[in-house]
């Protein structure tokens, strides 16, 4: 079991980790408020110029299109490759937007590579390596626990040579963005059919008829502008029955192939957020004194970077374990450490930031700092990525089958 990045990959990492600490860090607090003063209305967002700035210079130095392991679109890095490349991006909130890895995109660009057909790679997939434009992903609703995606109840209807959609999605991610172009909608088309087999995906054009965001939602009372996690309606919605992925009947299978490796790149950039925070608790509680002390010098401080250090490091290497696991046996197979890793590393982000926002006071509260942004990431992770008790669910489940197939004569 060898965790070792490549050389291909030791060089990616040390020029992203370069670009972050030479172009990113020092406009990171600037673009952070342009964007938390662009207000609640996404009709009127906008896209920072200083992101395309560093976009377009990440892309001049080939940093792009990183997570994918096809080495015509993509760096050529497995799943364990880029891992610590990803955990160098989560140091900054936007970070990965800049390399063009940024969620949802990165696992809508997967299923287009992998299951789109080339009509459909000509005309999404290739803007969206190009970051010409932006995508979400439409498959949870407010109407069921969508935790179970076998409960999602959004309609697709045959009808000839066209699919009629109709549902109501919510908390989908990069909606609000000004540039988002398309979305991928799981709806349910046979409801007589296998449990796993009742759901198809489905391409609809943002600027289909039908179509309408209604709000969007905000988290901790913050919207993200300009991504923006909304509340949006399909209501007769048409578009050619060539715009099903892969199939009718094989959404729920595509869709549980997206949330492989892209849990390893939240999961890292969870991890590089750590770091981040950790960091900026050390440099906090050696350079502030109060009753005389540093601040690391009181109430049991130094315990407390002592057990976040050992906490971190557990997290990337069962983290590492999972992605070792994909690139040998596949998301399916990896089940197991896949549920791990949703179930920690969030976990152990929310606890250190937590520590660190209480070294830092009230200013750890503010947007002068990234600590709010990475407590929010790491809070909502834990329902975004499904509920905690989920994955204890699907831990048990394994290792109790597990013990019974051992037990068995």
């Amino acid at each position: 079991m060898d965790f070792e990045p490549s050389a291909r990959a030791r060089e990616y990492l040390a020029r992203v980790t370069a670009f972050i600490d030479t172009e990113v860090l020092p406009v990171e607090h600037a673009v952070l408020a342009e964007y938390a003063a662009l207000g609640n209305d996404w009709r009127q967002w906008r896209e920072s110029d200083e992101i395309a700035r560093l976009r377009d210079a990440a892309r001049a130095q080939g940093l792009w299109n990183l997570f994918l392991p096809d080495t015509e679109h993509g760096a050529g890095l497995t799943t364990l490759d880029y891992a610590p490349v990803a955990e160098a991006m989560g140091r900054v909130p936007f970070a990965p937007e800049l390399f063009n890895c940024n969620a949802p995109d990165t696992g809508n660009m997967e299923v287009l590579h992998y299951f789109g057909s080339p009509e459909q790679q000509h005309r999404w997939l290739e803007p969206l390596l190009d970051a010409r434009i932006r995508s979400a992903f439409c498959m949870t609703e407010p109407a069921v626990a969508s935790s179970d995606a076998t409960n999602i109840a959004g309609d697709i209807d045959f009808e000839g040579d066209e699919v009629l959609v109709n549902g109501r999605k919510w908390w989908i991610t990069g909606i609000g963005h000004p540039r988002c172009a398309f979305a991928l909608f799981l709806g349910r088309s046979d409801p007589q059919a296998e449990r796993h087999r009742q759901h198809s995906l489905v391409l609809v054009p943002m600027d289909t008829p039908g179509i309408r965001i209604e709000r969007m939602l905000s988290v901790f009372g913050e919207v993200d502008a300009p991504y923006g996690h909304g509340e949006v309606v399909f209501d007769e919605v048409r578009v050619p029955a060539a715009n099903v992925i892969l199939g009718r009947g094989r959404g729920f299978e595509i869709a549980q192939g997206r949330l492989g490796p892209g849990r390893i790149h939240h999961c890292m950039r969870c991890i590089g957020a750590a770091e981040r925070a950790l960091s900026l608790m050390l440099e906090r509680g050696l350079a502030r004194h109060a009753f005389g002390k540093p601040l690391l010098d009181l109430g049991g401080n130094r315990e407390r970077i002592a057990d976040l250090r050992v906490a971190i490091d557990q997290a990337r290497l069962l983290t590492l374990h999972a992605a070792w696991q994909i690139d040998r046996v596949g998301a399916r197979g990896a089940q197991r450490a896949i549920a791990a890793i949703k179930l920690v590393v969030p976990s152990v982000l929310q606890r250190v930031v937590d520590e660190a926002m209480q070294l830092f006071g009230a200013a750890g509260l503010a947007h002068d700092l990234p600590l709010a942004a990475f407590f929010v990431q790491a809070r909502a992770l834990r329902i975004a990525d499904g509920p905690d008790a989920v994955h204890r669910q699907t831990l048990a489940k394994l290792e109790i089958a597990g013990h019974q197939a051992c037990a068995s004569p």
